[in-house]
């Protein structure tokens, strides 16, 4: 009669099932212990950096994910898809990029508050020149996403300091001069600094990120703007 071929060792059955014991689970990826608010800057100030070089559309949910070190179940808890996400950033950029000209008051001399707010708008064209390049952008496109908030926020704002401007000029204090036009030429004058910075830089070869031209920037477009309307 034959016999039964000899178990081999280490197989060992683990009781009458005959089922083997499971494998030891592989350890878990360490959790995010950031807190909330952190991540959502991280989210969005990777967003910012990608959206600005490759646009909406070249841009996934996944690559920002990855930059802002966030899985993406966890960014589409903060932000729904990437439209709400690419809104976000340019109404967070708005906020800083405006906040200069909200500083206008009228009892404040103009010269002073002009000064002051290129020398503002500068320094936002050397700390965050992807804000306004991806601004730029959304102009250039015709700002589908933003058209409402421009219509809007913006629209109100410039009508508000535009009666400042209007003040200055009714007391002899600036040039008379449209405030619109006013506006429209401080943002082309200091934004080009970021928009166009491989320009400059190809052209002075220079940057912002130089003191001693930062300060000559500075001075240069106050003297251009001062001399035409104060």
């Amino acid at each position: 009669m034959p016999t039964r071929p000899p178990k081999a060792p280490g197989k060992r059955s683990s009781g009458s099932t005959g089922v083997q014991a499971a494998p030891p689970r592989s350890p878990r990826a360490p959790r995010d212990l950031r807190p909330v608010a952190d991540k959502r800057s991280a989210i969005l100030g990777a967003a910012l950096a990608l959206f600005s070089r490759y646009g909406l559309h070249g841009t996934t949910v996944e690559q920002v994910a990855a930059q802002a070190e966030v899985s993406k179940s966890n960014l589409l808890y903060h932000f729904a898809n990437k439209e709400v996400l690419y809104v976000a950033v340019l109404r967070d950029l708005l906020d800083v990029w405006l906040a200069p000209l909200r500083a206008f008051r009228a009892d404040q001399d103009p010269r002073e508050a002009i000064s002051q707010y290129i020398r503002a708008k500068i320094a936002l064209s050397r700390d965050r020149p992807e804000a306004s390049r991806l601004f730029c952008l959304e102009m250039i496109q015709g700002a589908p996403l933003l058209r409402d908030e421009l219509a809007r926020e913006l629209r109100e704002l410039v009508q508000a300091k535009s009666a400042v401007i209007h003040a200055w000029v009714a007391d002899g204090r600036l040039k008379p001069v449209q405030p619109h036009h006013l506006v429209f030429a401080l943002w082309a004058l200091t934004q080009h600094y970021a928009d166009f910075a491989v320009q400059v830089q190809a052209v002075a070869g220079r940057t912002l990120d130089e003191p001693e031209f930062f300060e000559e920037t500075v001075r240069n477009v106050c003297g251009i703007v001062l001399e035409g309307v104060a």
